[in-house]
């Protein structure tokens, strides 16, 4: 994916709106990793990443706590609800932030995948798998979503 020069406006933070960022571009890239420490930073089964120069990015409110987990990388995360943010590599100018964190998660896609050799085998059939739509199944006014709003500052 080619980097956008014009200016964007592409927001996003945590589930309990304690940090909240704006970046001022489109990713040098976009990726899903499969890899091991991916997998636990996430405790799903992958991470969707976009890649930025890390002067693209403004925090807007709050900041991530960090967790050195390799040592070539620091990974960024809501210490108050503990929503995965970042993963920055050491030494460079650059940052990921997570896709799912952006207020529109389609507005990324990944265009490569890495890690495949910790990829969890069932995954590829997973998205063949009987669908079921929430909406179907519980009434979302019934919920009492707590998540701050995907928008604003």
């Amino acid at each position: 994916m080619a980097a956008q020069t014009a200016p964007v406006d592409l927001t996003g933070g945590c589930q309990c709106g304690a940090v909240r960022y704006r970046l001022d571009r489109t990713p040098d890239r976009a990726n899903i990793c499969h890899c091991r420490m991916c997998q636990k930073a996430g405790a799903a089964p992958f991470m969707a990443f976009a890649d930025f120069p890390a002067a693209a990015l403004t925090w807007t409110r709050g900041a991530p706590k960090t967790f050195a987990s390799s040592a070539i990388a620091e990974r960024g995360f809501c210490a108050d609800c503990g929503t995965p943010l970042t993963y920055r590599p050491l030494g460079r100018d650059e940052i990921a932030l997570t896709i799912a964190s952006l207020d529109d998660p389609a507005a990324i896609a990944p265009t490569v995948q890495f890690g495949l050799e910790s990829k969890i085998p069932w995954l590829d059939g997973v998205l063949a798998l009987r669908a079921v739509d929430l909406r179907n199944w519980i009434d979302p006014a019934k919920i009492g979503n707590r998540q701050h709003p995907d928008h604003g500052a």
